[in-house]
């Protein structure tokens, strides 16, 4: 998962500060590496290297980085090396000058890749299916440029644009939310005919010019002081002239409208609107249906207290103590120092991790009989270590509520899970999960109920993409043989090994900047 933005703002004016603002921000989406680009005269400013937004931007980069177009980029490695030279945005310097930032997972990649280099002669010097897809916009444009033209932007020939586009829709298949710089003429953003990954477009009038903005979550642009438009549709894309005229086109005929739901359950802020869906109401629903469910299947609980596992679980967690009619109490206290656990490399490094990670307030354990809550289970390695951490402070009994269903599949596009069977619910039974992370007694959300309760009438949307509950993969493109090739890509092994490549010097050095 990434998160990303695009800026344009008035002309004469620097987006740099807006955009590394915005990508604080989104800096939940990733922690690996971070980047900026702009344009400025017809000339991209790059900075971009591992690390946290703040350990990555310097005041001297940031004076660098001028122009009033410009794009940003969070990343963590799903499947590919976490080296810089995997930080985002990439750019290629024909035709015009092409840079991208790219939210998702390309799933034929692969072929994609071949077509790239045995028939276009494009050069990649990556893993990442972002570069293939810079690459991929590059040919289209590239067959198309000759139209490629301004003069004065009201008069530009967007069919260029748009075509390349369509072109590329029609070309790659996967999950993919994208921002797009073409040097000297504006920002294109595109989202895939699924609408699987987030992109929601603003803008504000300042100075008596309309400035925009498009980003992963709406956060990140009512943070900036710009108001929400819309989400980009799937099979959209919008284009920005640099000099601010906007543009947009259906580039694909919209396969369905299915977001990926996981958003609403762990990686989306709960501050976040996503497709006309508030993620704070789908989680205060998640929490109000499992408390429902609950004390149908046992009216007579003895339950003293429920306890959020923070952050993700802590909106339903509030709604089951209501619905129950218990006391909701804070009881682990999280050192926000310390990165996500489920996508660290290596089991030994996780489990160390999670003590360094939460600490459990004794009073709020001592001789009681809680539910823990958590919006989801995935490898079950965090739970099973806060349910230990539970007991040894004293808890008298430690239940235990996920918001979501079992984890049982791999996701494809663009979530970091695990290998299959590093999945705690893996050949499992329910009761089995239940013994094997440690806890009195299990609850899970159903497939069903968290569809249900996450559907909001402000919204479009009918269905989601939940590939991770049931295995439906939505692209219709996934075998057994790719699940496989995937597999092997993230187990803990492969892991261990890209992060062990990350000493090796590659041709992706923006030091200069």
């Amino acid at each position: 998962m990434c998160g990303i933005i695009g800026i344009v703002g008035q002309q004469g004016a620097h987006v740099n500060q807006l955009l590394y603002d915005g990508l604080t921000v989104l800096q939940h989406r990733g922690q690996d590496a971070a980047g900026i680009l702009t344009d400025v005269d017809g000339h991209f400013r790059l900075r971009k290297s591992n690390g946290l937004v703040s350990d990555v931007f310097f005041k001297r980069h940031m004076l660098r980085l001028e122009g009033n177009v410009g794009i940003g980029h969070v990343r963590y490695p799903t499947a590919g090396s976490s080296s810089r030279a995997e930080a985002q945005p990439f750019y290629v310097n024909s035709p015009y000058g092409i840079a991208l930032a790219h939210n998702g997972n390309l799933t034929n990649a692969e072929e994609l890749g071949r077509f790239l280099r045995d028939e276009c002669m494009r050069h990649i010097n990556t893993t990442s299916d972002s570069e293939l897809l810079l690459n991929a916009l590059a040919v289209e444009l590239g067959e198309r440029s000759s139209a490629l033209r301004i003069q004065g932007d009201p008069h530009m020939n967007i069919e260029t644009v748009f075509g390349a586009v369509s072109a590329v829709n029609s070309r790659v298949r996967g999950g993919y939310a994208c921002v797009s710089v073409i040097s000297g003429y504006g920002l294109l953003a595109f989202r895939d005919p699924n609408g699987i990954r987030p992109l929601v477009y603003g803008q504000r009038e300042f100075d008596g010019r309309t400035e925009y903005i498009v980003a992963s979550e709406s956060v990140a642009i009512t943070a900036l002081g710009f108001e929400i438009v819309r989400d980009v549709l799937p099979g959209e894309a919008i284009f920005i002239s640099a000099s601010g005229h906007f543009f947009s086109r259906q580039c694909s005929e919209p396969a369905s409208y299915t977001p990926c739901i996981f958003e609403h359950v762990y990686f989306a802020r709960p501050d976040s609107v996503i497709d006309g869906m508030s993620v704070y109401q789908s989680r205060l629903n998640q929490g109000q249906r499992l408390a429902e469910r609950m004390l149908a299947s046992w009216p007579d609980h003895d339950i003293d207290v429920v306890i959020p596992i923070p952050d993700s679980g802590r909106i339903a967690a509030l709604q089951m103590a209501k619905a129950l009619n218990l006391p909701y109490r804070e009881g682990f206290v999280k050192n926000r120092y310390v990165g996500r656990t489920f996508i660290m490399p290596g089991q030994a490094l996780r489990e160390k991790s999670v003590r360094r990670k939460l600490n459990a307030i004794e009073h709020e354990f001592r001789g009681k009989n809680v539910l823990l809550v958590d919006d989801s289970i995935v490898r079950g390695t965090t739970s099973a270590q806060i349910i230990e951490m539970a007991r040894d402070v004293g808890a008298a009994k430690v239940y235990f509520a996920s918001a979501a269903p079992p984890v049982r599949h791999p996701n494809v596009y663009g979530i970091d899970m695990p290998a299959v069977n590093e999945f705690i619910a893996n050949g499992r039974s329910i009761e089995q999960i239940n013994q094997t992370i440690g806890s009195d007694r299990l609850f899970y959300q159903t497939l069903d109920d968290l569809i249900d309760v996450t559907l909001q009438p402000s919204s479009d949307v009918t269905a989601f993409d939940a590939s991770c509950f049931n295995g439906e993969y939505i692209t219709g493109d996934i075998d057994e043989a790719y699940l496989q090739k995937l597999d092997d890509a993230r187990n803990d092994a492969a892991k261990g090994q890209s992060h062990a490549d990350d000493a090796v010097i590659d041709l992706h050095n923006d030091e200069a900047l």
